[in-house]
């Protein structure tokens, strides 16, 4: 329970981020995509550094649900970001959601339920031998690679959904990093060994490159074509860190297909909710008078 609780919290906390730091990179120019003055430019905006803040509260709870959990069980539930942070908006600011954005809670909510039910993710170990680390890290750099370069001959929309899946494959690195690195802990290594740890500071540097893809994904295109990307990737690519490095298991068989179509009703539902005026930082329609 500890570790779903802390989940939850991480899920709100990057979904908010998520929005604030879009409001600032969608106001940085098309010359400064992938250059560090990127960076420069947002550090001048509080909206983004109010966003990086709470990053860093997600990064701390994130790391309690992993120290408590299994990963296939911790990071899907993060879908719920997109749902949780509209309402939280919804009920600042005081707007009520049309009822496109309620089918979109709804078929994330129904998407996460069926799609965890069924697969019933669970088992495996807390730490990783460091030869398994090895093919696991060859295999991401080629990854990432493929997707940068892919998305440097695009524009708009199709380079941001690409750049947004380098990003989730760069958080889901950094999830399994940390809880590899947080067993030491557990392990009756205590501080030290975290921070002799090379998984420590091998998660520090994906952390850091993966906030950078964000940022540039979100300066491409819209969050209707990073957002689903980013959330079913991250889902996704942390499921395949979990069952092969940490040896956690998975249904199979016929559970494939009401797992498949929970990530067919959370696809549509992040991409329903990324639409809202809400999301995207837009004027929100005023209410009709009957």
């Amino acid at each position: 329970m500890i570790s779903v609780l802390f989940a939850v919290l991480t899920a709100i906390s990057n979904g908010s981020a998520s929005v604030l730091q879009r409001r600032a990179a969608s106001t940085v120019p098309d010359a400064e995509a992938m250059h560090l003055s990127l960076i420069r430019h947002l550090l001048r905006k509080k909206v983004w550094l109010a966003g990086i803040g709470l990053v860093v509260v997600a990064a701390v709870c994130q790391a309690v649900a992993l120290a408590t959990g299994p990963i296939a069980v911790v990071q899907p539930i993060f879908v719920i970001e997109l749902p949780a942070t509209l309402l939280i908006a919804s009920c600042a600011f005081r707007v009520r959601l049309s009822r496109s954005a309620w089918r979109g809670v709804a078929s994330v909510t129904c998407g996460l339920a069926l799609g965890m039910a069924a697969a019933a993710p669970g088992g495996g170990s807390e730490s990783v031998p460091g030869y398994r680390w090895i093919p696991a890290l060859i295999v991401t750099g080629v990854f990432e690679a493929a997707l940068i370069i892919w998305s440097r001959r695009l524009r708009g929309n199709a380079r941001a959904a690409l750049l947004g899946l380098a990003a989730a494959c760069g958080y889901a690195l950094t999830a399994a990093l940390m809880k590899d690195a947080v067993s030491r802990l557990d392990n009756g290594g205590g501080v030290l060994a975290l921070v002799s740890a090379w998984q420590l500071y091998g998660m520090a540097v994906a952390g850091v490159g993966a906030l950078f893809l964000l940022q540039n994904a979100l300066q491409a295109g819209s969050l209707v074509a990073s957002q689903p990307m980013l959330t079913l990737g991250d889902a996704l690519i942390s499921i395949t860190y979990g069952v092969t490095l940490f040896g956690e298991s998975l249904r199979s068989g016929w559970w494939l297909l009401p797992e498949l179509i929970g990530v067919a009703l959370i696809a549509a539902g992040c991409v329903e909710l990324a639409r809202s005026p809400l999301m995207t930082g837009a004027k929100p329609p005023p209410p009709r008078v009957r």
